[in-house]
């Protein structure tokens, strides 16, 4: 065998270097690509992880179980308190478990303590034994010294005091509102099914003088059975009972006279007995537990329609029961957690909004509270061991039902798709419900696609088939060239420019949508059989397309001046204002026609160059021959050219239906970014891509948010990628099909 020559060793060994780079090229594209994905699946994973806890301090406390009537730790963690009947507060270190510091609620009061009532931010309400009342509220100092030791030091503080009244029934509990402008609200239970409301109001004048009012009133609750447990709002103006018989009652206090009873609904199942209430956090919604052990919130939900349209209490969540009674009900200040303990002693931690159960916690206890932001749970078993649990639980609001179904929002009529990750003031509960934004994401490539795939595919077939050689070369570049233009710029032009204008001129608009195709049909009807005579034929071959655009120009202008007429004589001046009275479409200048237009203009040129491309590679023998046998020109195209050329045709559509999906600038700009569901053309739409683009600025780090927005990237990806691998399957069996042609 001959030994080849030093230039086909150097080809060769050029060729095997060439392979491997670009084979390593190849493997690297799809590890970067497979690193991509992880690392955003990474980020996701941990809104799907469950609530974790572990005991962080054990220790036993000196007073006895049975007297310790409430509990509670600061936010470092590292004192912890109990209050007993006699109102002593007692105060430990929870590293070593020493009692430091006790503090008297009521340095005068020589009786113990009937009933508490916990409030916000270590606020209770004392009721004692001779039947007056007070507001205490614990507070921690913290300061450093100059070597930056911290040290702490718990503060008692009394806000209120309301004295006994003398000549009325005994009180069972109490509880005392105070709100920043310095009114004061009691709420007394009697032992008659009662309540004694006293509030004070203190006011100021320009002067700076000092007006102080008091008034009293009594609410009666005339039902069957008892009234077993209420509480107020945080400002004193609306009262919630339970009752023996499972009613649950709602009173409006705002008048400082009388208290109007807006609702009396049961509220359990077989009338079982109220056990428990606590307002959750925001005021809209009641925790109800029973004494069946079932837990279920409750909000005042509209109902009725027009005149007749009213609030009413209405069982919005159900969380898991206990196996018993529900004898207490601690709920977060900061989010919608709730935490129940049955009369076994075990306790639930759950999220009202999403239904999620979070924990058990296996130590049975007689007390517990909640403290720093949800992240620690204090509690107390009948041993007097004092627990403090670490909570580690970030993303309590997220399941896979609040992210893709429909969930009931306080203050909505009916469960929804929502997105909503931020508001103006500190009670509002993101929403992060990824369904509107899948289905802007669908809308807006829709109705971009239905633009743009006429056109182009229309447009190739005729550049590629019908028109001229020299033609081609000049358009052909002309449109790739669009390609090119940033999506930045086209999303500014049809922000600014297009917008507005199709505004003034959105029904001259749809009369040219619906006079065009009229027209054009009706003209072609009409220059059928002077285009066949050979003079006009020859001359106008592969330019036919100028005979037609003094029609459309005329039929743009005709319908520019004839919307007036048809606006004024049918709209009653104003087709914008009767989409809205007459038929509910209110019209949004950032809306999805113009996102049309946007996507349209900037997938045409993809969908063009690849189909005219395809179009081109058709052999000219499949074509000859159908001519030949005497098939016309349309015939050909129709049936031998397009089926000849669906494959590349499909894959040019796939290509540019990807690109509108992952698409960010354009709907950024000019879709008004609404996360709403609607169908309407006159209505914007936001996007997973432009989603991602507006929120991630302000997503904290490894917050819910951020988290949420790397699951809307892992669900473009994913999208794309079964968009394309279906695609490709389509393309692959119509390449089979028609390949043999």
């Amino acid at each position: 065998m001959q030994k080849p020559n030093k230039f086909i060793q150097k080809v060769r060994r050029q060729d095997r270097i060439a392979t491997r780079v670009i084979s390593l090229g190849g493997l690297l594209v799809i590890a970067s690509v497979i690193a991509i994905l992880l690392l955003i699946v990474r980020v996701t994973i941990p809104l799907f992880q469950g609530a974790k806890s572990n005991i962080v301090f054990q220790f036993p406390v000196s007073a006895e179980a049975e007297s310790i009537l409430a509990l509670g730790v600061d936010d470092y963690r590292e004192v912890a308190y109990t209050l007993d009947s006699k109102g002593v507060f007692s105060f430990y270190t929870l590293s070593s478990g020493t009692s430091f510091l006790t503090l008297q609620a009521g340095v005068d009061k020589k009786t113990g303590v009937k009933s508490i009532e916990l409030h916000k931010n270590n606020q209770y309400t004392l009721l004692w034994d001779d039947n007056s009342t007070s507001l205490v509220t614990v507070s921690f100092r913290i300061l450093f010294d100059q070597k930056g030791k911290r040290s702490i030091t718990p503060e008692l503080k009394v806000l209120a005091e309301f004295p006994a009244e003398t000549g009325s029934s005994a009180p069972l509990a109490a509880v005392i509102r105070t709100t920043e402008d310095g009114q004061l609200t009691q709420t007394t239970l009697m032992n008659d099914n009662s309540f004694q409301v006293r509030r004070q109001i203190v006011t100021r004048d320009l002067f700076d003088n000092e007006k102080k009012e008091s008034f009293s009133f009594v609410v009666r609750a005339e039902i069957l059975g008892t009234i077993t447990a209420f509480t107020v709002d945080e400002k004193g103006q609306t009262l919630y009972a339970g009752t023996s018989t499972g009613s649950l009652l709602r009173w409006d206090m705002s008048a400082n006279e009388e208290a109007v009873r807006t609702d009396n609904v049961v509220a359990t199942a077989d009338k079982g007995a109220i056990s428990s209430l606590a307002l959750v956090f925001g005021d809209i919604s009641i925790a109800v537990g029973d004494a069946r052990g079932g837990l279920a919130t409750w909000s005042q939900v509209w109902s009725g329609e027009g005149v007749d349209k009213v609030k009413k209490l209405r069982k919005v969540h159900s969380l898991t029961a206990h196996k018993d009674a529900v004898t207490s009900i601690v709920t977060s200040r900061r989010t919608k957690s709730i935490v129940s303990s049955g009369a076994g002693g075990l306790v639930h931690y759950d999220y009202m909004t999403s239904e999620k159960h979070l924990l058990d916690l296996d130590q049975p206890l007689i007390r517990f509270a909640i403290a720093d932001g949800d992240k620690s749970l204090i509690g107390l078993d009948s041993k007097k061991n004092l627990f403090v649990w670490n909570i580690d639980n970030p993303h309590p609001e997220v399941s896979l039902k609040t992210l893709f179904g429909k969930v009931w929002y306080e203050s909505y009529d009916k469960p929804e798709f929502v997105w909503q990750s931020s508001a103006g003031n500190d009670d509002f509960e993101p929403k992060f419900s990824i369904m509107p934004l899948l289905f802007g994401t669908i809308k807006g490539t829709l109705y971009a696609m239905i633009f743009a795939i006429p056109l182009s595919i229309f447009g190739a077939v005729y550049t590629s088939q019908l028109t001229t050689y020299s033609f081609k070369k000049s358009i052909k570049p002309m449109i790739e060239i669009m390609a090119s233009v940033p999506s930045v710029v086209i999303g500014f032009l049809i922000a600014l420019w297009l917008g507005p204008l199709i505004e003034k001129s959105i029904l001259a608009l749809l009369l040219c949508v619906l006079l065009l195709p009229l027209v054009l049909g009706l003209m072609m009807t009409i220059m059928m059989p002077y285009y066949r005579t050979p003079a006009l034929k020859n001359r106008c071959a592969g330019y036919e397309f100028l005979l037609l655009v003094p029609v459309v120009l005329a039929t743009i202008a005709f319908a520019v001046w004839f919307a007036p007429f048809v606006e004024k004589m049918l709209f009653s001046g104003n087709f914008l204002q009767w989409l809205y009275s007459d038929l509910g479409i209110r019209y949004d200048q950032r809306n999805s026609i113009i996102i049309a237009f946007g996507l349209g203009i900037a997938v045409i040129p993809i969908i063009f160059s690849i189909t005219e491309d395809a179009i081109s590679n058709i052999p000219n023998s499949l074509t000859g021959a159908s001519l030949a046998l005497g098939a016309s020109r349309w015939q050909t195209i129709w049936r031998v050219v397009l089926p000849s050329a669906s494959p590349g045709i499909f894959a040019a559509i796939m290509i540019g239906f990807g690109r509108a999906v992952g698409e960010t600038m354009i709907v950024l700009m000019a879709t008004g970014n609404t996360p709403i569901m609607n169908w309407s053309i006159f209505n914007g739409m936001r996007t997973l891509a432009a989603n991602i683009a507006v929120e991630i600025p302000e997503a904290p780090l490894d917050g819910t948010l951020y988290r949420v927005l790397f699951l809307c990237a892992t669900l473009l990806f994913v999208l794309t990628f079964i968009l394309n691998t279906g695609a490709e399957i389509v393309r692959e069996r119509l390449r089979k099909k028609y390949g043999r042609y």
